[in-house]
Formats: C-alpha cells, sequence, structure tokens
C-alpha cells in the first residue's frame, strides 16, 4: 500500500482528464486551472496545466488544437485542448 499524499501529477491528470472528458467544448488553458483549482483545494498555476497537458498530449490521450489568430493573417492564435477521440 502506498503511503503519504498523492503527487501533484497524479491529482492534476485525472482531474485534468475528467473537465475534458466532461466539457462539449475545447478548453484553454487558463480555464483548466481554474476548473481544477476548487476541485483539489489550493490554487493550480497556468504553468503547471500546461505542464502536465503536454504529458498527456505524448501520452496520446489529449489533442491540441491550434486556432487562427484573431487579428493577424497566417498566425495561429490560442491552443485549445479536447481528449482524443
Amino acid at each position: 500500500m502506498k503511503r503519504g499524499r498523492p503527487n501533484t501529477r497524479n491529482i492534476v491528470q485525472t482531474n485534468l482528464l475528467e473537465i475534458l472528458s466532461l466539457s462539449q467544448v475545447p478548453l484553454t488553458i487558463s480555464s483548466l486551472a481554474k476548473m481544477i483549482s476548487p476541485k483539489i483545494g489550493r490554487t493550480v498555476s497556468w504553468n503547471t496545466v500546461q505542464k502536465y497537458l503536454d504529458e498527456l498530449v505524448q501520452m496520446d490521450k489529449i489533442q491540441p488544437m491550434s486556432l487562427p489568430h484573431s487579428k493577424i493573417e497566417g498566425k495561429t492564435g490560442l491552443v485549445v485542448y479536447q481528449l482524443k477521440k
């Protein structure tokens, strides 16, 4: 049996997958951070969320989508994330 508190990686990654599975629309990093913070009872920075999202993308569980820039033609804008289908 494992002892001690669970590590941040497991807590954040399971909550990320849960939130994305319940969401109908793709979400940004900052919106995911705002949704996770009340669930785990402490503030989670967008840097932490981005780090664990990148790990989930490498494990092929989440799919990033780049949106076009709103003002500059030919540039990419926001990156939103959704579960891999």
